[in-house]
Formats: C-alpha cells, structure tokens, sequence
C-alpha cells in the first residue's frame, strides 16, 4: 500500500499520530538540554535521559525483527486487513500496563537484551532513537494493508506468547510514551539536582526519577 493512502483508516491514523507525538515529545525532551544533563543519573541503578533514549531504540528494533518476518509472510499471502488493527485482550492489558504515568505496581525490570548501554552520549542515543522511531512508521506505513490484528508473531522475550502484530505496533506507542515520561521526569531531577548543588543543598526527590 502506498504511503499516502497507508492511514486512510481511523485506527491507522491515530496509530501513525501516536508515534508523530513521541517524536514531538522527544523532541521537546532534547531541547535545550545539553550533554551533561543528559547523562546524569539519579543513582547508579538509575537510567540517564540517554539511556532511556537508547533503551527505546534497541526494544523499537528487537520488537521490529521480531514482527517482521510475519509480516512479510502475510504481504506474501495476500492475507489483507479484515479488522482494525487494535490490540487483543491479553494484548490490550499489556499495553495499559506500559501507559505512562507509571506506578510502582506497573514498574518492570528491563530484559537483558534491551538494556541501554552503559554510559551512552545524549547525542549518540538521540540520534538512536529517532532512527529506530522512523523505522516503526516506516513498518506501520509498508504494512498497514495487511491483517495486522489477526497476524501473530512470537513476543521477543516471552517466547511462549504471540501477539497480534496490531498489539506490536500498539505496544511499541505505548512503550515510547512510558519511558519518554520517565526521561522527563530524569530531566526534571537533574536540572532540580543542579540547582540544589548551587545552593549548597542536597537535591531532593532525584530517587523518583528513575524506573526498573
């Protein structure tokens, strides 16, 4: 399908309009912030801005080659789109557990394999992101023909459970979001945290800032 009709329906829209505000978000985030900022962290078991910006561009990709192969066996097939491309049930509550604003019953310990890397620049990790954030429209773009909500791929770290490739896509929206909030609220603790060094006191609050 070409990419000026891939959206031409409401689901797909809103999807594409999701990721257009996390890379509005994200841009935001990157504003004005300079690099020592940007790899401050709370504590050492605590993530940088760049590292949640890192974070998201290895999952973006790991989620990616995962759903891909599906999806090009279902562009193969012919196997068009039948439904909108909403998630299932399990799918569904997945994805409202990864919403933003996160509580302490909704935090979850990266797996291994989509840590962030250690120490990462804001610039290296930005520049990270938004490549792997383009390569998530570019998928929902090539493939929005297909029967995204009755194609199944096999979720990349709980192999024993697929997912529709409509609850990938909804799931990858909804991880950005979640951890975009949590790079604001590191932001927002480093710049508190440099301030209160100015003025002589200890910073406050900066432990909150960070999600495992």
């Amino acid at each position: 399908m070409a990419a000026d009709t891939a959206f031409d329906h409401p689901d797909l829209a809103g999807l594409d309009a999701a990721f257009a505000a996390d890379a509005r978000d994200a841009r935001a985030l990157l504003h004005g912030l300079d690099e020592a900022t940007g790899i401050w962290r709370a504590g050492p078991a605590s993530w940088s801005v760049a590292e949640c910006l890192d974070h998201l561009a290895t999952a973006n990709l790991v989620y990616l080659e995962a759903m891909r192969p599906a999806a090009e066996r279902a562009a193969a097939r012919g196997r068009m789109r039948r439904t909108p491309a909403r998630p299932g049930v399990l799918g569904g509550l997945f994805v409202r557990r990864l919403e933003p604003p996160v509580t302490p019953r909704q935090r979850m310990k990266a797996p291994k394999t989509i840590q962030p890397r250690v120490g990462p620049s804001l610039s290296d990790a930005a520049a990270r992101f938004f490549a792997a954030h383009e390569e998530v429209r570019t998928f929902l773009a090539r493939y929005a023909g297909i029967d995204l909500a009755g194609v199944r791929f096999p979720n990349p770290f709980v192999f024993w459970i697929r997912f529709s490739l409509a609850t990938g896509v909804h799931v990858l929206a909804a991880h950005e979001r979640r951890h975009l909030w949590q790079a604001w609220n590191v932001r927002r603790a480093a710049e508190g945290a440099a301030v209160a060094t100015i003025g002589g006191a200890a910073p406050i609050g900066a432990m909150t800032a960070a999600e495992r």
